[in-house]
């Protein structure tokens, strides 16, 4: 039977004498969640949560982002993306278009859609014109990605793929010096499509607690509860606070759908650099929807060089859970919504945008500063 969130936020408060704990949320929409609910506020004061790596808009490697911003300014497409995309700043000199957005007002064919059969029905309006389909995203929007070429598309659709697994960024921060959490709430929607098993690396290879967890406040409150109950019993496990969705083994369809059209290879994220076995590739036999094979290529290697965040921006150390977002040297100074510096300020799973969003508005590094 499930419980209100007043039931598991009492708990939870039987806690605050236990000492300081970091509980890590992987995903943007857990982060979302935590922040609109103000649940920091709410929560005893020695537990915090730390806001992880779970939006694949601030990971999406700048060479990405500068090939799809050519294919649409080069090549006589129509080139569409998920919305969040659009605005995804590059590293470029002022007079280029640092983005798809301005990309875009500068006359490319670019459009932002919200699923893959958008794309499909774009392709289907006009056979006639090449529909180049930006693909950025983790297990749960890449799923679909790969249900769309399994069930077939026009010939005129390729995809621009930039999908990434969520567990390796987690599991490279285990296994560094200073993972930076004690305990893991892991995401509720990867774990419907992948299943929880998925995330039993973090018990099973570190000792540490974790737990699956919805959307809701009193799912993310059960799962902190849970989490915190493992620690104070030395019963470390994995447990599965979001029953109604997530199942053991995942979605068998979806999975086979994935590893039917795509390979898992190695894969650059932004900011991080390359993290072993973190990407998604299309296999041999979808080349002819591979936009990557089907244009020339714009793949600028020096755009690995210079794809690190913006200067002055700490997006990176944000995004692993090293710092808040507020304490990044750009927060609410020179990146706002209005005008992102960073890739954590575009994106409505970006930690930055979603800390502005719910009101923090204080640059914890600029009143350091002041103070010092």
């Amino acid at each position: 039977m499930s419980r209100p969130a007043e039931y598991w936020l009492e708990r939870l408060h039987g806690f605050a004498n236990s000492g300081p704990v970091r509980i890590m949320n992987v995903c943007g929409g857990h982060e979302r969640s935590i922040s609109m609910a103000g649940l920091r506020g709410a929560i005893p004061s020695n537990i915090e949560l730390v806001p992880g790596p779970g939006c694949p808009v601030c990971i999406c490697p700048e060479e990405d982002v500068f090939e799809a911003i050519q294919i649409a300014l080069n090549e006589d497409v129509t080139l569409v993306a998920f919305g969040d995309m659009l605005r995804v700043p590059v590293n470029v000199p002022r007079k280029d278009p640092r983005s798809l957005e301005q990309a875009k007002a500068a006359g490319a064919d670019i459009r932002p859609i919200a699923s893959p059969s958008e794309a499909v029905r774009i392709a289907n309006a006009d056979p006639s014109r090449e529909v180049v389909f930006f693909a950025a995203g983790f297990e749960t929007t890449t799923a679909p990605v790969a249900a769309m070429l399994a069930e077939g598309v026009p010939e005129n659709l390729s995809v621009l793929l930039s999908g990434r697994l969520t567990w390796p960024a987690v599991a490279m921060l285990l296994d560094s010096e200073e993972p930076g959490f004690d305990a893991l709430i892991a995401p509720g929607h990867v774990s419907t499509v992948m299943g929880p098993e998925e995330w039993s690396f973090v018990v099973d290879k570190h000792g540490i607690p974790a737990a699956v967890a919805g959307f809701r406040p009193d799912t993310l409150l059960q799962a902190m509860v849970s989490v915190l109950e493992q620690r104070r019993t030395g019963r470390p496990g994995l447990d599965n606070c979001y029953p109604e969705v997530v199942r053991p083994g995942g979605n068998p369809e979806a999975r086979r759908q994935l590893d039917e059209v795509m390979q898992v290879t190695d894969a650059n994220w932004r900011g991080v650099g390359v993290i072993p076995s973190s990407g998604f590739a299309l296999r041999d036999a979808y080349a002819a929807h591979d936009a990557r094979r089907r244009f020339e290529s714009y793949a600028d290697d020096s755009r690995k060089r210079v794809g690190e965040m913006p200067p002055g921006c700490d997006c990176a150390r944000v995004v692993l859970g090293k710092i808040y977002p507020n304490q990044c040297r750009l927060y609410g100074r020179a990146c706002t919504p209005r005008k992102p510096i960073g890739p954590c300020m575009v994106s409505d799973e970006g930690a930055c945008r979603i800390w502005w969003s719910s009101g923090y508005r204080d640059n914890e590094h600029e009143r350091r500063q002041a103070v010092g």
